[in-house]
């Protein structure tokens, strides 16, 4: 066949429309119709739990130890809510010593280090504690530990200074139990609760984010053994002893002419200096304002406020804290009202118990943030 026959059938082809073949072959590669995307019928839901711990006795005051989710029911400012889980397991104690203050008279180093170390006696041996200390600077002085020999060295190794830097102290005790996946958390402040370093504002602000999270707060406070030491010095004429120049952890490093003479007893005076009377009945009453702030902070967080008269019912009251902390369940539930709405801005949360013989112990404010 010639060329010139070629074009002609060529030409025919294509003015009949017909597919023209040549010796390439193509491939026409198939295409996937899409599949219309089915509509999603999930329904996703958002949910936050509320952690807290609950403290079970039996009516002669003896821990409960098989407390089950049907025992209890949860009010959430009058909404009832079943528990999603309640567990029994070891605590997480966080010991805060308070070891600064200038104007501090009853307070001291060596009756602090005692209370701690009475406190650690008395809880359970599986609790896990840690310490921390604060004065011009607070700082964790020993991470977890379950063996009590070693928490009582740890102890040891606290020390005193002029300063108290409270809020900043609670700040870090919140990061700190905050940082890693722990329940059941506790913090036992033996404190006064004073701040010399912060003002009051910035005291209810660290309390309030305290309050916000799942910690409990047990306190064992020496305000009201220093109001009662400094109420008589408040009068311009008193009996008692002026202020000491130093704190006895000072005066007794100093040679025996001078500590006797640092410490001795002092007859009646006469204070004339309204300055100095001022500034004791400003620390009257800030003692007697954080007495009132740290006992709301315990019981806005289910703990324990203990305050002291004497140095021995100080060491005494160690095992009422170590019994509430080893009493505790801890419980969780979701809100019917999620967290994230934002409102209201504080719940009221409290456990009772529907099992006969069962006295639980429960309640929390939880602080919700508005909406952004």
């Amino acid at each position: 066949m010639n060329s010139d026959r070629i074009r002609l059938l060529l030409l025919v082809f294509l003015l009949l429309g017909l597919p023209v073949i040549t010796t390439a072959q193509s491939r026409r590669v198939p295409q996937a119709t899409p599949t219309p995307p089915k509509e999603d019928d999930t329904e996703r839901v958002e949910t936050e739990e509320i952690k807290l711990n609950v403290v079970a006795f039996d009516d002669n005051g003896n821990f409960v130890r098989d407390v089950k989710v049907p025992d209890l029911v949860i009010t959430e400012n009058n909404i009832l809510h079943q528990p999603s889980s309640v567990r029994r397991i070891p605590a997480n104690v966080l010991i805060v010593l308070d070891t600064g203050g200038e104007q501090r008279r009853v307070k001291n180093l060596d009756q602090t280090r005692r209370t701690a170390r009475a406190l650690v006696t008395a809880l359970n041996d599986g609790d896990s504690i840690a310490i921390m200390q604060y004065s011009d600077t607070a700082e964790i002085v020993g991470e977890w530990m379950t063996d009590k020999a070693e928490v009582s060295k740890t102890i040891g190794r606290t020390n005193f200074g002029h300063s108290s830097v409270f809020a900043s102290a609670l700040d870090l005790a919140r990061d700190f139990l905050s940082k890693n996946a722990l329940e059941n958390k506790h913090v036992v402040l033996i404190s006064d609760g004073t701040d010399t370093m912060s003002g009051d504002a910035a005291k209810k602000q660290a309390i309030q984010r305290l309050v916000a999270t799942d910690i409990s707060v047990h306190v064992i406070s020496y305000s009201r053994m220093e109001v009662a030491d400094i109420a008589p010095r408040t009068k311009a004429v008193t009996n008692s002893a002026p202020p000491q120049a130093m704190p006895p952890e000072v005066a007794g490093g100093l040679p025996n002419g001078v500590r006797d003479v640092a410490t001795a007893p002092k007859a009646k005076s006469i204070n004339l200096d309204r300055k100095q009377l001022r500034s004791l009945r400003s620390r009257k009453s800030d003692l007697q304002n954080s007495e009132r702030q740290l006992d709301a902070l315990a019981d806005s967080t289910n703990g324990t406020a203990v305050n002291p008269e004497t140095f021995d019912e100080m060491i005494a009251k160690t095992a009422l804290i170590a019994k509430m902390i080893d009493a505790s369940y801890a419980v969780t539930y979701i809100p019917k009202v999620p967290l994230a709405n934002g409102t209201p801005s504080e719940r009221n949360i409290q456990v009772t118990s529907r099992r006969p013989g069962l006295i639980v112990e429960a309640r929390r404010k939880v602080a919700v943030n508005s909406a952004k």
